[in-house]
């Protein structure tokens, strides 16, 4: 069955993809610009691992993407809650990561864009669980 893309189950599909491709380590970059616009724009407000936040396009997000999987031993991403309004949604998620040793964990409130089946944009706001790298 074919879902119209502007449906709220088409656009929260399109966001459970991605969000499934961002959260595993095994996943290719091919994979996320599959599910992602080639002028995407992600913003990342400021929170402890970016004090300063970030907006990136496409490719910079790609390096991010990239450079996650090198350095975390273990991650995943847990959706608890989509909210769709036309092209829009509202995601409550759980991101857990390893890095050198000590699991990270982060509340994670965002709104992504879907426009043509892909992600469009996605701005997030992460609050952090307090935690300490080992040297």
């Amino acid at each position: 069955m074919n879902l119209d893309v502007t449906s709220p189950d088409a656009v929260s599909a399109v966001v459970r993809r991605y969000f499934a491709v961002v959260g595993d380590l095994d996943s290719t970059e091919d994979q996320l610009r599959a599910v992602v616009d080639p002028d995407a724009v992600f913003r990342e407000l400021p929170n402890p691992i970016a004090p300063s936040g970030h907006e990136r396009s496409l490719e910079q997000a790609v390096a991010g993407f990239l450079s996650g999987k090198s350095r975390l031993t273990d991650q995943r991403i847990d959706v608890h809650e989509i909210l769709v309004s036309g092209h829009r949604a509202a995601v409550r998620s759980t991101w857990r990561g390893v890095l050198g040793g000590t699991e990270i964990v982060a509340h994670m409130a965002g709104f992504v864009t879907v426009r043509d089946g892909l992600v469009a944009s996605h701005e997030t706001y992460d609050c952090y669980e307090p935690f300490t790298l080992s040297p």
